[in-house]
């Protein structure tokens, strides 16, 4: 295969033309737009206070969420006809399963900005299950006689799809929609709703941290698993590949340089800023690493609840010292400046 003929890994969300309406904004990257992607797919996500993304569901992926900045409001319903009603803050994470019913509605008095991850490349968030376009496609007699409403109640109806529907703030006085206690006492993680911002983090001196949820921590998120990482200016991701699950990243803030390696001497290396988006197919070798003055923060999703991770100061440790002499070829005394156990993140040197 030819350089040219290689697939980008990094794709340009937020410089994407949004789709805009009724207070919220959205812009995503399916496979359609990003090739590489084929096995997840990602939207950033905008609502002003009151603003809500309508009662829908995805027929062909299961949603996981981060807040970056604002509150919102989630409302799911679940086959045996339980409902669940969530508020989030920054920092914390959704899981929604397949098919099932939801809204997400922004709160408080400032904008709302989430980043929602699929497990399928191929799902679009402009091709959903939205409840207004179901019930203005039906026949109106249809409707009329489900939701016990006249024919004339039924032409008030909205004909087409809403979308976005902007509305009132609930009132945060209200028991649904009171920000999310903060008492040591008061469990602060709920069936969707995980506080990954909350969690001790995994600190790397000098380097950067990782805070980490998979279906171990919570449990619902069965098939999409999340972090965030943190890396100093120079600081370095180590070379690794996930053996388990396609990486999906969104680069909140700073600058960075990934490679992506596929094997038979063929690499790819591109060059990241803040909204970017990369990909890295499962299995293949890569690094990340800050080339900016400033702290690089990146959000990482995958498609499974399971995070697995094989890193190369791990494997070569893991080894004994002739078996990596041999492999290569090293000279007298080399193998003494190999990691001797796993780096994770290394700093600038």
């Amino acid at each position: 295969m030819m350089k040219n003929e290689l697939l980008s890994f990094k794709y340009e969300l937020e410089k994407k033309e949004p789709r805009t309406n009724d207070g919220g904004t959205t812009r995503g990257a399916s496979v359609s737009d990003f090739p590489a992607s084929i096995g997840i797919a990602g939207v950033s996500m905008r609502l002003q206070p009151g603003s809500m993304r309508e009662l829908h569901w995805h027929a062909n992926a299961a949603e996981w969420a981060y807040v970056i900045s604002g509150t919102v409001r989630t409302t799911i319903i679940h086959p045996d006809g339980h409902s669940y009603v969530d508020n989030f803050e920054p920092g914390d994470v959704w899981y929604f399963p397949k098919g099932y019913g939801h809204s997400i509605q922004a709160t408080g008095t400032t904008e709302c900005h989430f980043i929602l991850i699929f497990d399928n490349g191929n799902f679009s968030e402009d091709h959903t299950f939205s409840a207004t376009d179901f019930v203005s496609s039906i026949p109106p007699e249809i409707v009329a006689q489900n939701l016990n409403l006249t024919l004339e109640e039924v032409a008030a109806l909205p004909q087409k799809e809403v979308y976005f529907a902007s509305g009132v703030v609930p009132d945060e006085s209200s028991f649904i929609a009171a920000p999310r206690p903060s008492e040591s006492d008061i469990e602060l993680t709920s069936l969707h709703r995980y506080p990954l911002r909350a969690q001790q983090p995994r600190i790397v001196p000098g380097g950067g941290l990782q805070r980490l949820v998979t279906s171990k921590e919570f449990p619902i998120s069965s098939t999409i698993s999340g972090s965030i990482i943190t890396l100093q200016p120079g600081a370095l991701r180590e070379m690794h590949w996930h053996p388990n699950a396609d990486e999906w990243q969104y680069y909140i803030s700073g600058q960075a340089e990934m490679s992506v390696f596929l094997a038979e001497s063929t690499v790819v290396t591109e060059q990241f800023n803040a909204g970017d988006v990369g990909y890295v197919p499962m299995g293949a070798g890569h690094y990340i690493k800050n080339t900016g003055n400033t702290v690089c923060e990146i959000l990482i999703g995958f498609n499974s609840g399971t995070y697995q991770s094989i890193d190369l100061s791990t494997w070569l440790a893991g080894n004994p010292r002739d078996v990596v002499v041999t492999n290569f070829g090293l000279a007298n005394g080399e193998i003494e400046k190999f990691p001797a156990k796993q780096l994770f993140i290394q700093p600038k040197k």
